[in-house]
């Protein structure tokens, strides 16, 4: 589905939001609706978003509308928790190979040895970093069409009303919110309730995980996390309403940005999809699937350094 409308990403929210500039940029002055069901259950409180935008905004509940659906709907709340579980397994499997084929790249960039035989090490155990990152995805694409396909959930008599409920909220929107939070929880309820094809031709606003929810893959990272291993992972697939882009909410806290094999290293695995970064006062605006402008954000480039964000 061609997605030609303009996605803006943003920096964190909560110390020093920039929402309000971002909607000034493109001259919008409301009335907004918001997503907020990676909140969970603190979802709708939007009293501080409202105050810093000064304009009405009505959120969609998600997370609410979809805990309604699994009360009424029990086969469908039965065949989502045998996704999920599915889902889970799947990603532990992935993480088991990841480590791997993670460890093996990380011990090549230290070998020493003639230069042409580590460079073809080197680019080797890369195809097969990328190669397991492909077929994990597709994996994860099959399960959700599967679930779509057997469930068939939109035509469901249960989610209907809520998607009808939801296009008579969104069409006359000026722009649509798309807040953070659990990521996994958030990008569960996009799709649940068709919001692809919703948000067709809508001006998007999202930050945190709702800019990560926005690409074609959710990739989750942190290079130094209070817990585990610290591996960049495919987590799953997002709605694609941002094309070839993968953004990272907080990068300054949660990348080693000074490590330039690190940065080289995942820049070329998650290639040609540009690696952004999206910390406090970020603004990167795309349009027609093209970079339109950008203010504090910075590229990941393929040599480890930061490099400016360019248009096109």
């Amino acid at each position: 589905m061609r997605f030609m409308a303009d996605v803006i990403f943003l920096g964190p929210q909560f110390r020093e939001p920039n929402l309000a500039f971002a909607l000034r940029q493109l001259a919008i002055a409301g009335p907004l609706v918001s997503i907020s069901a990676g909140w969970q259950e603190r979802e709708g409180e939007i009293d501080e978003l409202r105050a810093h935008v000064a304009v009405p905004v009505t959120d969609l509940g998600l997370y609410a509308r979809a805990e309604d659906i699994f009360a009424r709907d029990a086969e469908l709340h039965s065949a989502y928790r045998g996704r999920q579980a599915r889902l889970r397994e799947m990603q532990e499997l992935y993480r088991l190979r990841l480590a791997h084929s993670v460890a093996a790249t990380h011990d090549l960039l230290d070998r020493e040895g003639e230069p042409r035989l580590v460079r073809r090490a080197r680019r080797s155990a890369l195809h097969v970093l990328r190669a397991l990152d492909r077929e994990h995805l597709c994996d994860i694409e099959r399960e959700h069409a599967a679930f779509r396909r057997t469930l068939r959930v939109q035509q469901r008599a249960s989610v209907v009303p809520h998607i009808e409920a939801l296009r008579g909220l969104i069409q006359p929107a000026a722009a649509v919110l798309i807040a953070g939070g659990h990521v996994a929880v958030l990008a569960n309820r996009l799709r649940l309730f068709d919001l692809q094809r919703l948000l067709a031709g809508k001006t998007i606003f999202a930050w945190s995980a709702g800019a990560m929810a926005l690409s074609e893959r959710i990739v989750l990272f942190h290079d130094h996390p209070p817990q585990g291993a610290g591996i960049a992972e495919v987590f799953d697939t997002g709605l694609g309403l941002a094309r070839s882009v993968v953004p990272l909410p907080s990068a300054q806290s949660r990348l080693a940005l000074h490590d330039y094999a690190n940065v080289a290293q995942f820049v070329r695995r998650f290639a040609p999809a540009r690696c952004i970064t999206l910390d406090e006062a970020s603004f990167v605006h795309w349009r027609a699937a093209r970079l339109a402008a950008s203010h504090a954000s910075w590229r990941l480039n393929r040599n480890g350094a930061l490099a400016e964000v360019r248009q096109g």
